[in-house]
């Protein structure tokens, strides 16, 4: 047990997700880092000095990896205050939705949407017994419906079908369980990182910079606000740090 805010963060060893581990670990927060690969997540953990870091193995398209998971947590914490849905990929790359075959489109499904909703459901009693508590959900602006019949958007241009759709059932969860829980003392609320210089979609962190990507620093600040923010009454919302982004 810790008198410390205990926070999960799923895809957190590497990237953007070990990035926010740190950011948060400098806060005072007790970190989780749910990582596919249990070894790959305990070197994460040791290259960044982060003895106090919790590793446990977390696949969220497999339930009974999320459930040892949650189970972990809860013999250790006793309960959970911010879980942070970082979790993610894209599966597909520049292809038409004329053409996508329809296990590209499932797999993004399976991990950026199915993914998430088994994990939130699985950690809600744990988020219950904090006051407050706090789901964050990783999405992007590419699964912004708005943005995508703007011609002026970026994102206009995109064609990842199955990761586009996967983030808009991501919002739409985001939404509908922000409603559902708008009594309790769980918020629940959709980041946009943007376009960061990470490994994200399989090209390097320099070749992404190139691209235009902006730093992971600016990509996890949003991120970073809604953790800490003490006030916790902000729910429903889809933001990056730049301010809101158009569903």
């Amino acid at each position: 047990m810790t008198n410390k805010i205990v926070t999960l963060v799923t895809g957190g060893n590497r990237g953007m997700g070990l990035a926010l581990i740190k950011a948060l670990h400098a806060q005072g927060q007790q970190l989780i880092m749910g990582s596919r690969d249990l070894a790959k997540g305990r070197a994460a953990v040791e290259a960044a000095h982060l003895s106090d870091v919790t590793v446990v193995q977390l696949d969220v398209t497999d339930s009974q990896s999320i459930q040892a998971a949650v189970n972990a947590i809860q013999n250790q914490y006793g309960q959970l205050d911010i879980l942070i849905n970082n979790a993610g990929a894209a599966f597909d790359h520049h292809q038409r939705p004329s053409l996508i075959k329809l296990e590209t489109i499932q797999a993004d499904l399976n991990l950026n949407f199915l993914g998430t909703i088994a994990m939130t459901q699985a950690c809600l009693p744990l988020l219950a017994k904090s006051s407050p508590s706090k789901i964050i959900n990783i999405s992007s602006m590419m699964g912004s419906l708005t943005n995508a019949l703007d011609p002026q958007s970026s994102v206009y241009h995109a064609s990842a079908i199955g990761y586009q759709a996967s983030k808009a059932a991501l919002n739409m969860f985001t939404i509908q369980l922000a409603k559902e829980l708008q009594t309790t003392n769980i918020t629940v609320n959709a980041v946009d990182p943007g376009m960061v210089a990470t490994e994200f979609g399989g090209i390097t962190p320099e070749l992404a910079s190139q691209h235009g990507a902006k730093s992971i620093a600016h990509g996890i600040q949003r991120t970073i606000d809604l953790a800490t923010d003490t006030d916790n009454t902000t729910t429903g919302t889809f933001s990056n740090t730049d301010g809101p982004v158009a569903w």
